[in-house]
């Protein structure tokens, strides 16, 4: 009965460290997707970090002017084709907004 009993304990404890052993190494795994080393690299090498924060700052600056051109522009040309279609209120409202726009960009700033 005794070497019964310490035959369970002993496979549960086997049981018991099988799962710590996968849980561990699920928890490596996780960290390794988690790409903490390489977080750890830039925190030790802070001019490759204002490097990355400089490069990434600026290509989002650009696109976020390439974007706004864009849906300005969109926005411009449905103004002038709703002033083409002469509505009553609503198209001399636009009409003004298209003229003032287009004498704004054949200014000269410089």
């Amino acid at each position: 009965m005794v070497n019964d009993q310490k035959t369970c304990e002993s496979a549960a404890e086997k049981e018991q460290l099988s799962r710590i052993y996968q849980l561990t190494a699920q928890i490596a795994d996780e960290m390794e997707r988690s790409r903490i080393a390489d977080y750890t690299q830039l925190l030790h090498k802070p001019m490759r970090m204002i490097w990355l924060n400089l490069l990434s700052g600026t290509a989002r600056g650009v696109g976020i002017a390439i974007g706004f051109t864009f849906f300005a522009a969109t926005i411009i040309y449905v103004l002038q084709v709703l002033g083409a279609l002469n509505l009553p209120i609503i198209g001399d409202y636009i009409a003004d907004i298209v003229r003032i726009v287009q004498r704004q960009m054949e200014l000269k700033t410089y």
